[in-house]
């Protein structure tokens, strides 16, 4: 019994020393570790790649028969010019260049004039400049230029064509900066609507693309990719949002996490550095039209269905102009296809994300089958731990697949599994020779005694979203900050912009953590909707939930003078909102038209909502609802505020104040309040002056404090139905 017990604990420290090993080194992660663990997120696109369907997206390639008739690379800028003309005439939504025009044409014409002027009949002359003509012709339609970072500062700054906002801290300390871009010529740049990165990841080291930069900076400012600004550009959309979150996962640097880019009308995850990891499918030749066939006039009626609309990429296929790179599923491909289907990924809303808890969670799994390998070793043998632990990493490797296929996640069971594989080797290896030992010892001391049979033993081994537009029920949110003026005016610009990220950001956490849609940010207001996309039940209560819990946040803020308002001695210490709730039919989809559009809700009842916000400080009341709304949540505490007329509409609307959530609403307390509310409405639609009066002393006499305003202003009400009586 002793030499077994030995032997268990022996097997345990040097398997213990094993899995210590393997876990230190999953947490170093070395690059041959992460290849082999990005090996495996290929293998899951090979096997599931994205989806095919008609998107929005063609790239006008200039291969190989291209180069046969126009002649070889580069060619003259007039060339692309007429390329240029010839999608704008068929109505491409934007053009992007996959290319960098950074030295003048130097087959353009005009650079043989000092030559041609000496000869006098050429002298008059005028010759043609091709780069003019290429930036006449970029500026008559959208256009996106394409630039390089460099590792040297001997380059240029790109040209920032969009703004960006931000839902949260700033992220451009995070970010790896570049000293320098390689950039195309001013003139060109100048014209363009657009401007954007064609820089891979510099972690995809192994030669296949698997991450593009969304976001790149000098340091200072921050940049979009070729296929971000082309989706802005397309959508006529004037800057970016970014979301961000402090840096917790395993590729942060420090500093502000980036979670989530918003282009226009759609929203992509993106890795903690910005990377979007790219989702592709196969190389179809759908995708792609010839430049030769653009530029044939015979032919643009034919193609002008596969471009009217469409964002375009112009890039090449030509192997000699050495623009091939490798995807995950083992496919050459034109580096221009990266960005076309990067494009079609966040049009398709199908992501692949790597997620923070992702580093910890495969280092916890090591652990954990580590731990139970070897006490399956040491209690059951080699051969049915073996049989549980396979069952183990099949359920390890199915629910990471699972969660690939469903929600795209990108999970590594490769490592847990290889790396308890030695774990395992190593504690029944040492098993096996610490056993045979004790079966030799067995044997010499018993086996005159013991039949064969008594001595033999066993080994121990190891052991799981319809957009479009359409009429749906919905109720719709407006708020905005009270007094935002006197506000603005005494912060700067920079305060300003840190004071709206501090209270917009925890207010839209809000409202998505209560089912909602954040339509837009308006200056100092947002504009939410419930019901859409996806349906939410009792979508009005849940408005309502966080309408108050919206009301708390603020109040949390200003109790720490979150905003710094009293450690700086401004006249105006707290912040209030407002916030205006109404539900009814509305229309809500993709707005606009085929080149620029945007996912939103309009109707007249989201135009009731937004003047109901309006007429929360006339009613003194921080959050008011319609009584559509009212209706749908019953059981909120709601006092009548009257039938209170709205800029706009032509019979007054029945609005209510929302005074507490339901367990206050439930209480004998709210109810007193109620009845006695209830009294004084009579009184006043009787339009009786002095039980009007009573009954508000009633009420103001049980009223909570925050609606104290909401009974001044009913005062104020009274006050002008009839003069007050004569003191007795």
């Amino acid at each position: 019994m002793r030499m077994s017990r030995r032997k268990h604990l022996a097997v345990a420290g040097v398997a213990g020393v094993f899995l210590l090993v393997v876990t230190l080194l999953r947490a170093m992660d070395p690059a041959f570790v992460e290849s082999v663990r990005l090996m495996g997120f290929d293998t899951y696109q090979r096997l599931w790649p994205r989806a095919d369907d008609d998107y929005p997206v063609r790239i006008v390639d200039i291969d190989e028969r291209s180069l046969a008739v126009h002649g070889q690379w580069p060619w003259r800028r007039d060339t692309l010019a007429a390329l240029t003309d010839a999608l704008a005439e068929m109505g491409a939504a934007v053009v992007a260049y996959d290319m960098i025009f950074a030295e003048p044409d130097r087959l353009s014409p005009h650079r043989y004039l000092p030559e041609l002027e000496q000869v006098p009949e050429l002298k008059a002359q005028a010759l043609p400049d091709t780069d003019a003509a290429f930036a006449e012709a970029i500026a008559r339609m959208p256009v996106v230029l394409g630039y390089a970072l460099r590792s040297d500062a001997d380059g240029g700054t790109p040209a920032s064509k969009a703004g960006f906002a931000h839902a949260g801290s700033n992220p451009v300390a995070s970010l790896p900066g570049f000293p320098s871009a390689l950039k195309s010529l001013d003139m060109l740049e100048a014209r363009a609507a657009g401007s954007g990165s064609l820089s891979l990841s510099a972690r995809d080291t192994s030669g296949i693309v698997r991450r593009i930069p969304m976001l790149v900076t000098n340091g200072e400012a921050l940049f979009p990719s070729l296929s971000m600004e082309a989706l802005r550009v397309a959508q006529g959309a004037s800057g970016y949002i970014v979301r961000s979150a402090d840096a917790s996962g395993e590729l942060a640097v420090g500093g502000a996490a980036v979670t989530e880019i918003k282009v226009g009308a759609v929203s992509f995850p993106t890795t903690d550095l910005g990377e979007l990891w790219v989702y592709f499918n196969a190389d179809r030749k759908d995708r792609y039209i010839s430049a030769a066939d653009v530029l044939d006039p015979a032919k643009r009626q034919e193609l002008q269905s596969e471009i009217e609309g469409r964002i375009i990429y112009v890039g090449t296929s030509s192997i000699g102009l050495f623009d091939i790179r490798t995807t995950p599923l083992g496919e050459l491909v034109p580096g221009v296809s990266v960005h076309a289907q990067a494009t079609e990924q966040i049009l398709s809303g199908d992501f692949l994300a790597r997620p923070d808890w992702a580093y910890g969670a495969e280092i916890i799994a090591t652990v954990a089958i580590g731990l139970i390998v070897i006490a399956l070793v040491l209690a059951v043998g080699a051969g049915w731990a073996a049989l549980i632990g396979g069952a183990i990493a099949a359920a390890l490797y199915a629910g990471a697949v699972h969660l690939f296929r469903t929600q795209g996640l990108l999970l590594d069971p490769v490592y847990p599994t290889a790396a308890n594989l030695f774990v395992y080797a190593a504690a029944t290896a040492l098993l096996y020779v610490l056993t045979e030992r004790e079966k030799q010892f067995v044997r010499t001391a018993f086996g005159q005694y013991l039949a064969p049979e008594m001595v033999r033993r066993l080994e121990s081994a190891p052991d799981t979203l319809k957009l479009g537009g359409e009429m749906r029920d919905m109720t719709i949110l407006f708020m905005d900050v009270r007094g935002f003026t006197p506000i603005s005016e005494q912060l700067t610009p920079t305060e300003l912009v840190a004071f709206l990220n501090a209270l917009l950001s925890p207010l839209s956490e809000e409202i998505q953590r209560h089912g909602g849609t954040i339509d837009k940010y308006i200056g100092d207001s947002i504009m939410a909707f419930w019901n859409a996309p996806m349906e939410v039940e009792d979508h009005a209560r849940k408005a309502a939930q966080a309408a108050l819990a919206m009301l708390r946040v603020v109040d949390e803020l200003n109790a720490s003078d979150a905003f710094g308002f009293r450690a700086r001695d401004m006249p105006q210490k707290t912040v209030q909102i407002g916030v205006g709730l109404n539900s009814g039919e509305a229309c809500v989809g993709n707005m606009g038209s085929s080149r620029r559009f945007n996912y939103s809700v309009i109707g007249d009842a989201v135009n009731i909502a937004a003047r109901i916000e309006s007429s929360c400080k006339g009613i003194g009341a921080d959050c008011v609802v319609s009584e559509t709304t009212a209706r749908a949540a019953p059981d909120f505490a709601l006092l009548e505020a009257g039938a209170i007329p709205l800029k706009g509409k032509s019979v007054p609307i029945t609005l209510f104040a929302l005074a507490g959530d339901p367990a206050y609403a439930a209480t004998p307390a709210f109810a007193d309040l109620a009845a006695k509310h209830e009294r004084m409405m009579e009184a006043i639609i009787a339009e009786d002056a002095p039980a009007a009066r009573r009954a508000l002393d009633a009420c103001r006499a049980c009223a909570p404090p925050h609606l104290s305003a909401f009974y001044d202003r009913f005062a104020e009400r009274i006050a002008a139905m009839a003069p007050a009586s004569p003191a007795l």
